[in-house]
C-alpha cells in the first residue's frame, strides 16, 4: 500500500493539468519532474460566442515541478515554468492587422506552495496554500503573455483514498487575483486504475468558474486578440493520463486533454510528457 500512495502522488501531482493531492511526502522523501506539455497551432477560442485569435498559435511549456517532505505530514511544492509562445499566420486576411508574427520565450508565473496533512484514516484530507509569483513576461508586437500578470493565491482542499489497485481523489478551493484580474473557483477529481504491473491509467475531470469580479479593461489590445492568460478564463477540461516506472525510482509520464467548454482558452488539445525521480 506504501509503494501505491507513492505512485499516487506521483500521478496526481505531476500532471499537466496541477491538481492537487491529498497525499503528502515523508520527512526527507521527495521528488522531481520535468515536464514538456503543447497546444498545437490553433486559432479558436472557447467563448460566448467562439472567437478567434488574430494568428495562429503554439503554446508550448517546460516545466519543473519538485516536492519535498519538510516533516511526515507537511510537504513543500514549487514549480518552474518555462513558455515558449509563437504566433504565425494570420487567420483572416481582411481588416486591419495589430500583432506581428513571432515568439515570446520566457518564465511563465513560478510557484511555491505547502500541503499538511489533516486526517488519514483510509480516506486522506489534505490542505494546500500556494502562491504564484507575477514572474510572467509580455511582448508588445506579438500580444502574447507567458503568465497572469498578478500574484495569485490558492487555497484548496484535498481529499483522496487508495485500494489496491485502484484510487480516487478530489479537490476544491480558489484562485484569489489582484492587478484587475478575476478570481474563480475550482473543483476537480480524477480516478486511477493499475492495469498491470508498473502502469497506471488515469481519468480527470476538472471545472474552473470565474467569479467575473473584475473588468481587466487595461491588457493591450494586442493580448487580447491572442487571448494568452488575459481576464476571466474558465474551462471544463477532461482527459487521460499515465505512469510506466521503469526502475523504482525513475518513470515517465504523459497525459491528453481536452475541454467540454470554456472561455477565453484554446479549442484544441493539450498534450504532455514527462519523466521523473524520486528521492
Amino acid at each position: 500500500m506504501k509503494r501505491i500512495i507513492l505512485l499516487l502522488t506521483l500521478i496526481i501531482t505531476t500532471s499537466s493539468i496541477q491538481a492537487q493531492s491529498a497525499w503528502t511526502k515523508k520527512k526527507g522523501e521527495g521528488f522531481s519532474q520535468l515536464s514538456f506539455s503543447s497546444i498545437a497551432n490553433y486559432n479558436s477560442q472557447f467563448g460566448n460566442p467562439d472567437y478567434n485569435t488574430e494568428r495562429t498559435i503554439t503554446d508550448n511549456t517546460i516545466q519543473l515541478y519538485t516536492e519535498y517532505g519538510l516533516t511526515d505530514k507537511t510537504t513543500l511544492i514549487a514549480s518552474l515554468p518555462f513558455k515558449r509562445l509563437k504566433t504565425g499566420d494570420l487567420t483572416s486576411a481582411n481588416g486591419a492587422v495589430f500583432t506581428e508574427s513571432g515568439s515570446n520565450n520566457a518564465l511563465g508565473n513560478i510557484e511555491l506552495g505547502l500541503k499538511h496533512q489533516l486526517y488519514n484514516k483510509k480516506w486522506v484530507i489534505s490542505g494546500q496554500f500556494n502562491i504564484e509569483a507575477n514572474t510572467g513576461n509580455y511582448d508588445t508586437k506579438t500580444g502574447l503573455r507567458t503568465g497572469y500578470n498578478t500574484w495569485t493565491l490558492t487555497p484548496t482542499l484535498n481529499m483522496g483514498r487508495g485500494f489496491k489497485n485502484f484510487y480516487v481523489q478530489a479537490f476544491t478551493g480558489f484562485n484569489v487575483r489582484f492587478n484587475n484580474y478575476s478570481s474563480n473557483f475550482k473543483i476537480g477529481g480524477e480516478a486511477g486504475y493499475k492495469v498491470f504491473n508498473r502502469l497506471w491509467i488515469v481519468a480527470y475531470l476538472d471545472v474552473v468558474n470565474s467569479f467575473n469580479n473584475q473588468d481587466n479593461t487595461n491588457l493591450p489590445l494586442e493580448n487580447v486578440l491572442t487571448g494568452t492568460y488575459v481576464n476571466n478564463q474558465e474551462f471544463t477540461a477532461y482527459g487521460l493520463k499515465g505512469l510506466l516506472e521503469i526502475t523504482q525510482k525513475i518513470g515517465v509520464t504523459a497525459s491528453f486533454g481536452g475541454a467540454f467548454s470554456g472561455n477565453n482558452v484554446a479549442k484544441r488539445a493539450a498534450v504532455n510528457f514527462g519523466v521523473y525521480t524520486k528521492f
